[in-house]
């Protein structure tokens, strides 16, 4: 592998490319981003070393596809049209139904590789890279059986040396399951930061009253709008599904506390004690 393409070089795309340029010195990395300020920024910081244009992609080993869910669903046929017979395409998107749907029939799909690694700050821009950012992180593989096997072989060696762990799942199972552990949590921690904001117009009893609990709850509320806001509606269907439930125990606790039950708040938050043990052996398998 020498020629490393990627294609939004945030976070993301960034992170992975300076781990891939760790491990393997010899590749040169090359960045495509539709912001000529981040392409600038990417280099001095040493995340790619060229600029290259769309249609470069034909020399391309690895095109690495990290952009805004709703721009790679539109822009993957045309990645495809492009490259040879033997570069290996992975998007890194967080919803992964529509961009396997439009690939589906395309005769190169058995070079696209779909996945998520589950991964990622509340930052954005070349800025935001960090080495070492996927390091015991799951990363989520959707159709690999759709992949061409040397391509799955390249893609699953090339993602494990940085220290991904490889879990895989159907592209529907990801979407759904991806809305409550993730989404979710983005949106709550939005609602929760507006709620605030809303409510407490003084800025700097925010700031002197706000524990590292809220800092931490509304730690996400940061995160950027224009890659947050296509994600939520590519999986607008599951997202709703997890809304409604999670307004559903909000109103529930809501009654609890109108109608003073205290053995119903003690139970409720009792029985939700339970995601520790889970989120304890998510840590131990780190």
């Amino acid at each position: 592998m020498k020629h490393i393409f990627v294609i939004g070089v945030g976070l993301i795309g960034g992170s992975i490319a300076l781990d891939l340029k760790r491990l393997n010195p010899e590749v040169t990395i090359y960045g495509i981003d539709h912001n000529p300020a981040h392409l600038a920024e990417a280099i001095s910081l040493k995340i790619i070393e060229k600029k290259a244009v769309f249609s470069d992609l034909k020399n391309a080993d690895l095109v690495v596809l990290s952009i805004p869910v709703d721009v790679s669903v539109n822009l993957i046929v045309k990645i495809l049209e492009v490259i040879s017979d033997n570069t290996l395409v992975v998007d890194v998107g967080s919803t992964k139904l529509d961009i396997c749907k439009v690939v589906s029939e395309h005769p190169k799909r058995r070079n696209f590789l779909a996945m998520h690694p589950i991964a990622g700050t509340e930052f954005s821009g070349p800025k935001a890279a960090i080495h070492g950012l996927f390091k015991n992180k799951t990363n989520i593989i959707c159709e690999v059986e759709k992949t061409a096997f040397k391509l799955q072989e390249k893609a699953l060696k090339l993602f494990e040396s940085i220290g991904m762990r490889i879990r895989y799942m159907n592209p529907e199972s990801h979407d759904k399951h991806i809305a409550y552990v993730s989404h979710l949590s983005h949106i709550s921690s939005f609602m929760l930061g507006k709620t605030v904001l809303q409510i407490e117009k003084n800025e700097e009893a925010i700031f002197d009253m706000a524990s590292t609990g809220f800092a931490s709850t509304v730690r996400l509320a940061k995160s950027n709008a224009n890659t947050w806001a296509p994600i939520f509606l590519e999986n607008k269907d599951n997202i709703i599904r997890s809304l409604d439930e999670y307004i559903k125990n909000l109103n529930e606790f809501k009654s609890l506390i109108v109608n003073a039950d205290d053995n119903g708040l003690k139970v409720t938050m009792t029985e939700t004690n339970y995601i520790k043990s889970i989120l304890n052996g998510i840590k131990e398998n780190d």
